[in-house]
């Protein structure tokens, strides 16, 4: 782009770290969580139960209720919890039109397959926790696309009542 003087504006570099944090699906922190919680359970499931479901309902804290019954966060809420809180993150970085946000949602699309594999094949991905984050996912690859191309549209001026 140029200025009234004709003369080219640069674009301040993006350090090694920026640019990775860029282009990496935040989503990935958590898979790589439920992964290392997956290999410490092991493999060995009884009654149809997959190992890792005693970790994840394993509680973390309680808190005791004017109600008179304790809430109790166990770690598998603690896991989807923390992904919608990196989801609300990746739709704010989707309003970006660079091309490192392109890679972002490829990277996303790619977290979102591994999901899927590891759900159908493995006996510890095979819980509800898991499906959840699966489609959490899904939203982050859905969601991210339409945002930018709704914001690519606005930064091209292409949309209603262009040309007129």
């Amino acid at each position: 782009m140029s200025d009234q003087t004709g003369s080219r504006r640069s674009r301040p570099k993006m350090g090694t770290f920026r640019r990775i944090e860029t282009i990496t699906p935040l989503l990935v922190l958590p898979l790589i969580a439920y992964v290392i919680i997956a290999v410490i359970a092991g493999g060995q499931h009884m009654d149809e139960t997959p190992a890792i479901a005693g970790n994840l309902n394993a509680t973390l804290f309680s808190v005791p209720m004017v109600s008179g019954v304790s809430w109790k966060m166990r770690l598998g809420d603690v896991l989807l919890l923390v992904s919608l809180v990196l989801l609300s993150i990746e739709i704010i970085k989707a309003t970006s039109s660079r091309s490192s946000a392109m890679v972002n949602h490829m990277a996303s699309m790619a977290v979102l397959l591994t999901c899927i594999v590891c759900f159908i094949l493995f006996a510890n991905f095979a819980t509800a926790t898991f499906f959840l984050f699966t489609c959490i996912a899904l939203i982050d690859v859905m969601v991210g696309v339409i945002v930018s191309i709704v914001s690519a549209r606005r930064d091209f001026g292409v949309g209603d009542g262009f040309g007129s």
